[in-house]
C-alpha cells in the first residue's frame, strides 16, 4: 500500500532487531546547494510493519510534539534541572541532585517514554553509592516524572511504582546531653565556632538556616531573629533569642557584614559568607576537640527534644521551628505574639 505524499514512511532496517520497522516523518525541506533536501524526523521503532503503520496513523489523527515523544532521560533532566534548580536556595542541594543524575548513567540515553520501574530500580540497586545518594536518586526520579506529567511528555508516573528499592532512613539522631552542652559553654572562648553550635541548639535553626542568617534580620533590642528556609511554614519565621545566648549573638552581630556568621578568605584578605560545607567542617573540628560524636542536624533535634521535655506549648514550638500547624483554629484564628514565643523559648531547660 502506497502512503499519501507527506504522510510519512515506514522502513525495515537490516539485521536482527527487536524493533526493525522505523517510522519517519517529513519535518520540512531545506535548500542544499542546487537541490531541495527533505528534513526527516524519526517517529519511532516498532516490532511489525502493522504496528508501525498504526503508530503513523495515530500520529496524524492526534499529532504531538515529536521532540517530547523522543526525548531522552538526560535531555529531560536538563530541562527539569534548569527549572527546578532556580527554586533551590543552597548549592549543596544542587550538588546532591547532580550526583544523583551522574549515578543514573544507565538511564541517560534511554527514551524517557521507554523507561519502566524495573529500569529505575536496577539503576538504584546497582549504583555504587551510599543510602543517602540512593535516596536522592529515587527522590529525583519522582520530581522528574512529575515534571514530565506536567508537560504531557508521559501519561503515567512510573517512579511511584519503584517500590522494590527500600531506602533505609536513619532516624537515630541523638540530642546533645546536658553535660555536653555545659562543655560547649565552657569552651566558647577557646574553640572557634563552639558558640555557633550553641546558637543552633538554643534556636532550633537547621544548619543551612544558620549560615544564611542575615544581620539585617537580627533584632537584639526585641530579642528575635527572622530566618528559616525549606518549607512554607519554615521560611522567614520569627525565632526567639533566649536570654542566655543573646551575648553570643551580640558578639557575632556586625551590620557591616551581610551575614551573621562569616569566614575569612586568606587569599583576598576579606570576610566572606560561611557556606554550609565549611560549617560542616567547622562543626566536625569542634566535635573532635571536645570528643563528641554528633551530626550538624542534631543541634535542631536537641532543641526540639528539650522543648518537649520542658512541656512548652506545642503550637508555639511548631511556630519556632517552622513546622506546619494543621489545627484550623490555631492556624487561622489564633495570633501568637513575638513576646509569647520568647517567653515560651525561655522556659526550655537545657542545662
Amino acid at each position: 500500500m502506497r502512503l499519501p505524499n507527506g504522510f510519512g514512511s515506514v522502513y525495515k532496517l537490516k539485521g536482527n532487531r527487536r524493533n526493525p520497522y522505523m517510522v519517519v516523518l517529513t519535518k520540512g525541506y531545506v535548500r542544499a546547494e542546487c537541490n531541495i533536501k527533505r528534513e526527516k524526523v524519526i517517529l519511532g521503532y516498532y516490532p511489525t510493519k502493522k504496528k508501525a503503520l498504526h503508530a503513523l496513523a495515530d500520529y496524524h489523527e492526534n499529532p504531538y510534539d515529536i521532540k517530547t515523544h523522543t526525548i531522552t532521560f538526560a535531555e529531560l533532566y536538563e530541562r527539569w534541572s534548569d527549572e527546578h534548580f532556580k527554586t533551590l536556595k543552597n548549592k549543596s542541594a544542587i550538588r546532591t541532585y547532580t550526583a544523583a543524575f551522574n549515578h543514573s548513567e544507565p538511564l541517560h540515553n534511554m527514551r524517557f517514554k521507554d523507561i519502566r520501574p524495573n529500569h529505575l530500580e536496577k539503576t538504584i540497586e546497582d549504583a555504587k553509592v551510599g543510602q543517602a545518594t540512593k535516596s536522592k536518586m529515587k527522590s529525583m526520579y519522582n520530581l522528574i516524572y512529575k515534571y514530565a506529567l506536567k508537560y504531557d511528555i508521559i501519561e503515567k508516573n512510573y517512579a511511584e511504582l519503584c517500590n522494590s528499592v527500600k531506602i533505609e532512613r536513619k532516624n537515630n539522631r541523638i540530642p546533645f546531653s546536658k553535660e555536653e552542652i555545659k562543655n560547649l559553654w565552657n569552651h566558647i572562648d577557646q574553640i572557634p565556632f563552639a558558640d555557633m553550635i550553641l546558637i543552633g541548639i538554643y534556636t532550633g535553626f537547621r544548619p543551612i538556616e544558620l549560615v544564611q542568617l542575615k544581620n539585617e534580620n537580627v533584632n537584639l533590642d526585641e530579642n528575635f531573629i527572622i530566618g528559616g528556609t525549606k518549607t512554607k511554614a519554615g521560611t522567614n519565621r520569627t525565632v526567639p533569642i533566649r536570654f542566655d545566648i543573646k551575648p553570643l549573638i551580640a558578639k557575632r552581630y556586625n551590620p557591616s557584614n551581610e551575614y551573621l556568621f562569616n569566614d575569612y578568605n586568606m587569599f583576598e584578605h576579606d570576610i566572606v559568607p560561611l557556606t554550609y560545607d565549611k560549617y560542616r567542617g567547622r562543626f566536625k573540628k569542634v566535635m573532635t576537640a571536645l570528643d563528641m560524636t554528633h551530626s550538624p542536624h542534631e543541634t535542631r533535634h536537641t532543641f526540639i527534644t528539650y522543648a518537649k521535655e520542658s512541656n512548652i506549648n506545642d503550637y508555639l514550638l511548631k511556630k519556632i521551628i517552622g513546622h506546619e500547624i494543621r489545627d484550623v483554629t490555631e492556624k487561622i484564628y489564633t495570633h501568637r505574639t513575638t513576646e509569647e514565643l520568647i517567653n515560651e523559648a525561655n522556659k526550655i531547660i537545657f542545662i
